[in-house]
């Protein structure tokens, strides 16, 4: 369930007037932009980036990049991006850190496991335009193996969306997963083939046969495994695959807690799952650490970058 809150009927005219206003003047105006754009889904953001390219014949991003400044401008941007395009350039800068760990690499995790099939292609179709190159071989040519093997199974997959299950499969795959867990064989085949081709309703179902058959979670057995990136990577996998809001609910909380705040994580987080479930992950927040996931996100932001995010929560109107 999504928290954005949006008007069924925009004008992206006067939206798009609106904010050339916020723009012009002393200063801008960051609470127009905030009321207009924190208040518009993917749609009718869309309509406003054409309109206003149309009107005054200039970027609204490259607008809004000169005008704003720090974890604010960030937000709003990636907020204002085609979400395809916003995907393939989170990608990008994923493999195109100097360091990349599993905080890295679990953005494509997410895109590939935690989106449509449909959003997935599209993404990869936005990767292919910016950069010249596939989503595929960028992660081939910058990740190292058995990661890349496993990253490029789920990138490349076009995953039924249907709610459908083979009680047969799920049986089997379930022992093919625990036969290769149980030889410590994270990088066999099987694993990799039931993860990136398997419909999401069919995993799910697999993952809750594994428990019943052989008493562990399968999280639990992979860790059992060993504490590597391959097997943290897997556990990523299996949570965005099992239970998305979960998944997004650690990465908001380890974003906040300890020394500073990840403020690129936090964003990503509530950016990118406020039109698909950041309900649902608000809910998870409250029931795994017992409090509320917008008053951590109060105590760790300030300004306008934390009225911009509390406004994608829902919680300012």
């Amino acid at each position: 369930m999504a928290s954005l809150r949006v008007p069924e009927v925009t004008a992206p005219i006067q939206d798009s007037e609106r904010l050339r206003k916020a723009f012009q003047g002393f200063g801008t105006d960051e609470e127009a932009i905030i009321f207009v754009l924190g208040h518009r889904n993917a749609n009718q953001r869309k309509k406003i980036r054409e309109t206003y390219q149309q009107l005054y014949n200039e970027s609204l991003i490259d607008r809004l990049h000169s005008e704003l400044s720090g974890d604010f401008r960030h937000a709003v941007i990636l907020w204002t991006t085609d979400p395809p395009e916003r995907d393939a350039k989170l990608a990008n800068a994923a493999l195109k850190a100097k360091k990349k760990g599993i905080k890295e690499l679990q953005v494509l995790v997410e895109i590939a496991c935690a989106s449509s099939p449909n959003h997935l292609i599209a993404v990869r179709q936005a990767y292919c335009s910016l950069f010249d190159c596939s989503l595929e071989e960028d992660i081939a040519s910058n990740v190292y193996k058995p990661l890349s093997k496993l990253l490029v199974g789920l990138v490349s997959s076009y995953r039924y969306d249907k709610e459908v299950t083979d009680p047969d499969a799920v049986m089997l795959e379930a022992a093919r997963l625990h036969e290769a867990i149980n030889k410590k064989q994270l990088d066999h085949d099987d694993i990799i083939w039931i993860l990136s081709t398997r419909n999401i309703f069919q995993l799910r179902a697999t993952f809750a046969r594994y428990k019943q058959l052989y008493g562990n979670a399968l999280e639990q057995d992979i860790e059992n495994c060993g504490t590597g990136d391959l097997e943290s990577l897997l556990n990523v996998i299996v949570c965005c695959i099992d239970c998305p809001e979960r998944h997004f609910a650690k990465v908001v909380r380890d974003s906040i807690v300890g020394l500073g705040t990840d403020e690129d994580s936090l964003t990503r987080a509530i950016v990118t799952r406020a039109e698909i479930d950041l309900l649902k992950v608000r809910v998870e927040y409250a029931t795994m650490y017992k409090s509320n996931l917008e008053d951590g996100v109060a105590g760790d932001t300030s300004g306008d970058y934390e009225r911009f995010l509390m406004t994608l929560l829902g919680k300012i109107i």
